[in-house]
């Protein structure tokens, strides 16, 4: 099996950072649900971790990641399950997100090129996030005939208010520029060019010399008192996400993506 993620620990002050690489060598670091999984293996492998303080999240030079990979075989193979094995299938993503936030550590994204839809989703589970100013991101579920999951809306809704969410979400062609991002508060700093992760790891540096039990429990109190209902607001999001993959529409949606074409919608 392909190793999609690699993790370097002892870094940075008191080798206190940790960088985790997301690369699968194919240019857009897409989502499959064998990448999901190995992404949510490294956020748990921290969990005893006492020596790591900062833990900073990259994709490839070019891509943070694409989102969801539509073309995985594995990915494909949901239009044949019912709806149990479906919901199951469908706990991948919001199991990925829910371990990144509840990581002890501060964590860090650094996005280069491109982050759209899943890729969006394991952004704005991190604590901070650190853009190039040449790359975008694009939020493009509803566009699909499919709603954005992973308990990602209210994580957006916290960080850039109802307005924008709608935004970002519903407007699902429309690419977020990095200015834009910034000016919304979806990111915390921009970089040059290529120049993502060394920011990122500039930002980490700065956190890892402050005392980790005080930041390890200032984040904690942040967390809880910021997501405290979002699991009640957010539990039937797989649910809807199973529903609307059930529809005419969301056919349609896949179909035109992998076509090139617009999409023509019904409502059903």
């Amino acid at each position: 099996m392909a190793d999609f993620v690699k993790i370097e620990r002892g870094l940075g002050p008191d080798g206190r950072i940790a960088v985790v690489r997301f690369d699968r060598g194919d240019g857009i670091n897409a989502l499959s649900p064998e990448a999901l999984r190995q992404l949510t293996d490294a956020a748990r492998s921290f969990e005893d971790d006492g020596a790591t303080s900062v833990v900073v999240l990259t994709g490839s030079a070019k891509a943070f990641s694409a989102g969801f990979d539509l073309k995985d075989a594995e990915g494909r193979s949901r239009k044949t399950m019912d709806i149990g094995a479906l919901r199951r299938h469908l706990k991948l993503g919001p199991r990925l997100s829910r371990a990144w936030q509840e990581m002890e550590q501060i964590t860090i994204g650094a996005i280069e090129g491109f982050c759209i839809g899943g890729g969006v989703a394991l952004a704005v589970a991190l604590d901070f996030r650190v853009m190039a100013r040449d790359a975008h991101m694009r939020v493009p579920e509803i566009g699909l005939g499919m709603n954005m999951s992973w308990q990602s809306v209210p994580r957006m809704l916290h960080l850039v208010g109802p307005a924008r969410t709608k935004q970002a979400v519903i407007l699902a062609d429309q690419r977020i520029s990095a200015a834009e991002a910034y000016d919304w508060g979806l990111v915390e700093e921009l970089a040059d060019p290529g120049k993502a992760f060394d920011a990122a790891m500039t930002l980490a540096a700065k956190v890892a010399v402050q005392p980790p039990l005080s930041v390890a429990m200032t984040k904690l109190t942040v967390n809880r008192l910021t997501h405290a209902l979002d699991d009640l607001a957010s539990h039937m999001d797989v649910d809807q996400f199973a529903l609307a993959s059930m529809t005419e529409d969301h056919k349609e949606g896949v179909a035109a993506f992998l076509e090139r074409r617009k999409p023509r919608f019904k409502g059903r």
